[in-house]
């Protein structure tokens, strides 16, 4: 398969002729057999040229300017597309050829985005790293969970502690009333009796005396 670079070489435009040099350097510096076809004094070349470019790669007036590039019948691209892919390190998958031995060669975005499965490269990573991170959510949330209920645990027996305290002390209160309570009870019976006792003698006291009188 031989390259087909379509340049002017009469050309009166200097953008023109710096992109045919850059396009046919390069080809040159890697050694990449190509031929040039001039369509400035072959109207044959001309004519074949703009016939085989496809219409959604023309220029609004229809007619393509140079540098084109194919790979025999096949069209290859305008030199925006070879410098796209010379940037990209694709130029061989851009020329539809098989890279040299041994030559370190970055895919096209489409060929390296497939997987022999047929799943996109990056839908798997994001959907891995997404399950990931809803796995580690999900292991702190029990983490979180399960220090939540220690904390409970830590927590009961102190509260039951506090609670038979509280209740221990409300007991006693109300013993050391009801002790109070009947001690009080007990005093004022004591009372009551020797008040009795006290109006009981006192009649007998009184008789006494008048008979001693008499």
């Amino acid at each position: 398969m031989v390259i087909k670079v379509f340049v002017a070489t009469s050309s009166g435009s200097i953008a023109i002729r710096k992109k045919q040099q850059e396009v046919v350097g390069f080809l040159e510096a890697n050694k990449i057999d190509f031929k040039e076809f001039d369509i400035a004094g072959d109207e044959g070349n001309r004519r074949w040229m703009r016939e085989n470019v496809p219409g959604e790669k023309k220029p609004q007036n229809g007619i393509p300017l140079p540098p084109q590039i194919f790979n025999e019948e096949q069209y290859c691209g305008d030199f925006d597309s070879f410098f796209s892919a010379k940037e990209e390190n694709i130029i061989y998958s851009f020329l539809g050829l098989a890279p040299p031995p041994g030559s370190k060669v970055t895919k096209s975005p489409e060929e390296a985005s497939s997987l022999p499965n047929g799943d996109v490269a990056g839908e798997t990573q994001s959907n891995t790293e997404g399950t990931e991170k809803a796995e580690e959510s999900g292991q702190h949330e029990a983490q979180k969970e399960g220090k939540e209920d220690a904390s409970d645990l830590t927590r009961s027996p102190e509260k039951n502690t506090e609670e038979i305290t509280a209740e221990g002390a409300e007991g006693e209160a109300d013993e050391a009333e009801a002790d109070e309570a009947e001690a009080a009870e007990a005093e004022a019976e004591e009372a009551e009796a020797e008040a009795e006792k006290g109006e009981e003698a006192g009649p007998g006291e009184e008789e006494g005396e008048e008979e001693e009188d008499s």
